[in-house]
């Protein structure tokens, strides 16, 4: 025997965003920039690491640069792994300490090439590493603007 309607269900709810369409960072593009963050966070804090005590007395600043380049990098990617609403604005605050750092010790290492005797992830602005340390926190920040919002739209979405 069939069950009788329940009086609520006649009032249609509304539909459940699709989870799959909101950019994350776990799947498609979000996947993408967390691999390169890990890249750069590895490979950052090995040659900080290297740099530091193979060659410290050599460029301190630069080299101490390049370590706190790698801290930024391993939390980035930390944040952006972890994917929650506030991971996402630690990640978004590195984000752009990121880009503060590669655009001013980038254009420092230009004005002032005896400060930076050495070359770290962030000097030239990141020739080294075929200028993806400029380019890499302005997709950041795209990525996670675009995100945020999305998110925003299908929370709105969900409460009507």
């Amino acid at each position: 025997m069939p069950e009788p309607a329940d009086v609520g269900s006649a009032i249609p709810s509304p539909p459940e965003p699709e989870i799959h369409q909101i950019p994350s960072t776990r799947r498609g593009a979000g996947r993408v920039l967390v691999a390169v963050y890990a890249v750069f966070a590895i490979a950052a804090t090995s040659r900080a690491g290297v740099q530091l005590v193979t060659k410290f007395s050599d460029a301190r600043l630069a080299y101490v640069l390049s370590a706190f380049a790698a801290v930024v990098y391993v939390v980035i990617t930390a944040a952006l792994i972890k994917g929650t609403a506030t991971a996402r604005r630690v990640a978004t605050i590195g984000i752009v300490i990121e880009l503060i750092g590669v655009l001013v010790v980038g254009a420092f290492s230009y004005v002032d090439s005896a400060v930076f005797p050495r070359a770290t992830v962030w000097s030239h602005f990141g020739e080294g590493y075929g200028f993806v340390p400029l380019l890499l926190p302005i997709l950041g920040l795209w990525f996670l603007r675009r995100s945020n919002a999305a998110r925003s739209s299908a929370a709105r979405s969900a409460v009507r």
